[in-house]
């Protein structure tokens, strides 16, 4: 069997055989050979690598700007760099999202693939690079300390978008159900106990509510994801890059991606920042919160099906036990628990990887984007889940629902303003002693009428859908 065809490439440590179908080049496939770590692919998150091509696009432009290279060159970046965004040839960024080097290989990458795409768009072959080059036309002006950052905020800005509408659509879920169920009174509890009467819609729509103050949060974000150094180069201070070349760069890439992409005030500064990451997995790890409570909230309130509350019931999607016979577990917001779990958790990687930067450069942003992509991924393939295979088919039993309201002493808080907190409180205990339920004990001692017990212990009112508004 005859071996695989190569093309031999040359860099720094000499010379190295390359697949001689690759898009990529000589240093990729170092990378390739020395960072075998998580086994997670860059090409798993295809926002990141259309976030490098559009980076890539705009650099290619501002440098035909500003007279680096002719338009053949730039029309070969444009029409390789397209390819890319728009999701060709990401079988080529095979490298492990952990990689030392402060995103160097990525960078190189990115640089390689497009660049040899181009050569064939201009009618060479791969590795011809004389004609169009990885580092003195795809990577023109640039460094991999202001392309990668630059890529990672473009990157992270495509996921929140997919992320915002991925959560929009399970708030129109939950508030849709909050409609449905409007008219079903229930028990509110507070620390697992009775409290006092609310309806099962209001108790989905506080689940909508909860989850649209953390998407708000993440359309703000946006903003600060949107601020970039290219220009930079090296360490800020613009070594190597044509004047006027980062506004221009900025502003193709505003056009590129339709964000409010701007520039940092102080690219020294922002070369070594990660704050925006810092900020950003902190918002993911307040949703991942609200989330997975709201996940502990449907499994509660639908445990049973006998000896629990069993006040909803949730889809019953697989069986769930290899022993027990007819168990059905909530399998969906458990899994989704656990996607929370782990935000969360990745949460405390960036914040120590954002921490450990030094001097004019953080060497961990990698780590940083392992985490929030998978973050981002995940989140977005949940919030699909729990809508479609969950919240969409859960179903109310009312007369359980009712059973509670009628034998729960938590009516007796209504009439505190009517008979007093000790007369009230004196009800409650004789109803804990005996069983019985407020309503019995007030009609046997007479203590209010049936015109009084109908205004003061209307279930309607006491939720707030009989106040005046």
């Amino acid at each position: 069997m005859s071996a695989p065809a190569t093309r031999l490439e040359h860099d720094l440590l000499g010379d190295k055989a390359v697949p001689a179908d690759a898009y990529y080049g000589v240093q990729t496939a170092r990378a390739l050979e020395n960072f075998h770590i998580s086994g997670v692919e860059l090409r798993l998150y295809p926002n990141f690598i259309k976030a490098f091509a559009m980076v890539k696009l705009a650099a290619a432009r501002a440098n035909f700007d500003c007279g680096q290279f002719s338009k053949e060159i730039l029309q070969g970046i444009e029409g390789a760099s397209q390819e890319v965004i728009d999701g060709k040839l990401h079988d080529q960024f095979r490298l492990d999202v952990f990689q030392g080097g402060a995103g160097t290989s990525t960078n190189m990458n990115a640089n390689e693939v497009i660049a040899n795409r181009a050569l064939e768009l201009m009618g060479h072959a791969k590795g011809e690079y004389r004609h169009c080059s990885p580092h003195d036309h795809v990577n023109g002006s640039q460094s991999t300390n202001d392309a990668y950052p630059t890529a990672l905020h473009v990157g992270m800005a495509l996921g929140n978008v997919q992320l915002i509408a991925a959560m929009k659509e399970l708030i129109a879920a939950f508030r849709a159900k909050g409609k449905e169920f409007a008219s079903i009174i229930k028990m509110g509890r507070t620390q697992l106990q009775d409290a006092v009467p609310m309806t099962l819609g209001q108790e989905f729509e506080a689940f909508a509510e909860t989850l649209a103050g953390e998407v708000k949060t993440l359309e703000v974000v946006q903003f600060p994801l949107s601020e970039i150094n290219m220009g930079a180069t090296a360490i800020g201070t613009g070594l190597n890059a044509p004047a006027g070349y980062a506004e221009k760069c900025t502003q193709h890439l505003a056009q590129i991606t339709g964000f409010t992409i701007h520039l940092a005030p102080n690219l020294i500064e922002a070369t070594q920042d990660t704050q925006a990451y810092v900020l950003y997995s902190s918002i993911m790890k307040s949703l991942a919160i609200k989330l997975s409570k709201v996940c502990n909230d449907l499994r509660l309130l639908s445990s049973g099906p006998r000896c629990g509350l069993r006040e909803i019931n949730l889809p019953a999607k697989q069986p769930g036990s290899s022993i027990m016979p007819g168990k059905v577990n909530p399998v969906i917001p458990e899994v989704v628990n656990m996607v929370c779990f782990r935000v969360i958790g990745s949460d405390l990687t960036v914040t120590m990887a954002a921490e450990a930067g030094q001097l004019q450069l953080n060497v961990f942003e990698p780590v940083i984007a392992a985490c929030i992509f998978e973050a981002q991924t995940m989140f977005v393939n949940a919030a699909r889940t729990l809508r479609v295979h969950c919240i969409d088919g859960i179903t109310a039993n009312p007369e359980i629902l009712q059973h509670y309201v009628n034998y729960s002493i938590g009516t007796v808080t209504a009439l505190n303003p009517v008979i007093g907190y000790d007369k009230s409180t004196e009800l409650a205990a004789e109803a804990m002693k005996t069983g019985r339920g407020i309503m019995e004990l007030i009609r046997e001692k007479k203590i209010l009428t049936e015109e009084q017990i109908a205004k003061v212990l209307n279930p309607a009112a006491m939720t707030g859908q009989g106040r005046p508004s």
